[in-house]
């Protein structure tokens, strides 16, 4: 597919405009009251915006930092210029060019650039996932008490996020829970097995388009955290994992979602 031979040069040459500005160490700013941005954001995606409208004038472009392209077309493309700002703002080498491509409502292709580690991670549908070009797949861990997880918490109202207390139960019931910063690299390394699971709340669109096709791609299950079939547009919640875990989990959901908990949080004596 074009499309992704496309996608996959595009994110390598914003990948190395990021790993210029990060070797630089610059400054960032908030937008509202939590979120931060930086001028690499904004280069990445500008640059970003413009390949693809070279490339496919038609297209539409949704892109994090509100500079893409509205379009008729049934073609449209989910842009995060950098995945994991806050990281990069603070010089933690965790953070990526991610692009996903959908066609009238279905991901078709996307890809996860991480330029540190320069990981290209692709996918097209029907045709696998790939990490540089070699076929992934997801891990074959059976149990939840031998799983590796992951999730994310919002820069916005910490405070206030139910996702705690999924944390310290799936913390409590697996071998531990990571909190990378960068949600399409979470759902990459799910896709290629060095995570087994993934749950986030309040997800974009342009946070999961590639990384949700990546998963399914490689042998995983995707839906929403109540086990109903997940939708990038529209979808609250995301529960990203290798299909054996996925009822497994679901259940322990469901339990947190019902107010039972397995695992009391512990008190301060």
């Amino acid at each position: 597919m074009a499309y992704l031979e496309t996608a996959v040069e595009i994110a390598r040459e914003a990948g190395a405009l990021l790993a210029n500005y990060f070797e630089r160490h610059v400054a960032f700013e908030l937008k509202g009251d939590f979120d931060l941005v930086t001028e690499a954001d904004r280069a990445s995606e500008k640059l970003i915006v413009e390949r693809l409208r070279t490339h496919f004038p038609s297209h539409g472009i949704v892109a994090e930092e509100g500079g893409g392209h509205e379009s008729p077309s049934e073609y449209r493309w989910f842009v995060d210029p950098l995945d994991g700002t806050t990281n990069f703002a603070h010089s933690f080498p965790m953070f990526n060019v991610t692009m996903g491509l959908e066609k009238a409502g279905e991901i078709v292709a996307g890809v996860i650039y991480d330029p540190i580690r320069q990981e290209m991670f692709t996918a097209e549908r029907g045709a696998g996932a790939y990490l540089n070009n070699r076929r992934i797949h997801v891990s074959g861990a059976k149990r939840l008490q031998d799983s590796l997880a992951s999730t994310g918490f919002p820069s916005r109202k910490r405070h206030q996020n139910v996702n705690i207390h999924f944390y310290h139960q799936m913390a409590m019931a697996s071998h531990g829970v990571r909190r990378t910063g960068s949600a399409a690299i979470d759902l990459a390394y799910v896709a290629s097995g060095r995570l087994d699971a993934f749950w986030e709340f309040g997800l974009k669109p342009w946070d999961m388009a590639a990384g949700t096709l990546l998963v399914t791609e490689a042998g995983g299950a995707v839906s929403d955290m109540h086990g109903a079939p997940h939708r990038v547009a529209s979808s609250e919640t995301l529960l990203a994992d290798n299909g054996e875990l996925h009822a497994p989990v679901l259940g322990l959901f469901g339990e947190i979602f019902r107010g039972e908990f397995r695992e009391p949080i512990p008190q301060i004596s």
